[in-house]
């Protein structure tokens, strides 16, 4: 069996926002040279996520808007978290989306239904943060 391990690092510009990592994910992947497996990827800081889903500009937005209803940036004062820092909103926005992805790994190729594409969800950026990808299997 192999292993694999690779980090993708972001410092976004914006506080919030979400990256197509796809491409990243399939370089890791024929970079590790697994056939059969399995891929992770997951978020490795607690204000960030990895998801699955559409790459459709619109439905980036209606997650903005949803998220924002869910667990609104301010007043920072709502949360008993904010103090130090002021991302108790973040926190919650990640634990929503989550924290990883598992995709399982056909022919040397990402395994995914229609429309599918991996994402990194920033939820409290303008700081450096990492993605760790695993890559499993022969």
């Amino acid at each position: 069996m192999k292993s694999y391990r690779k980090e993708l690092w972001f410092e976004t510009k914006n506080r919030r926002e979400f990256i197509n990592i796809t491409e990243e994910v399939e370089k890791a992947l024929r970079e590790s040279n697994v056939k059969e497996g399995f891929v992770l990827v997951n978020a490795m800081h607690i204000t960030a996520s990895v998801f699955i889903n559409d790459d459709e500009k619109g439905l980036h937005q209606d997650f903005e808007e949803w998220l924002e209803g869910l667990a609104p940036e301010k007043p920072y004062s709502r949360y008993r978290h904010n103090g130090f820092e002021d991302n108790a909103d973040a926190h919650l926005k990640r634990t929503i989306m989550g924290r990883e992805i598992v995709v399982a790994v056909t022919n040397g190729k990402l395994d995914f239904g229609p429309w599918e594409q991996i994402f990194y969800g920033e939820f409290d950026g303008k700081r450096k943060k990492r993605v760790l990808i695993k890559i499993i299997g022969e």
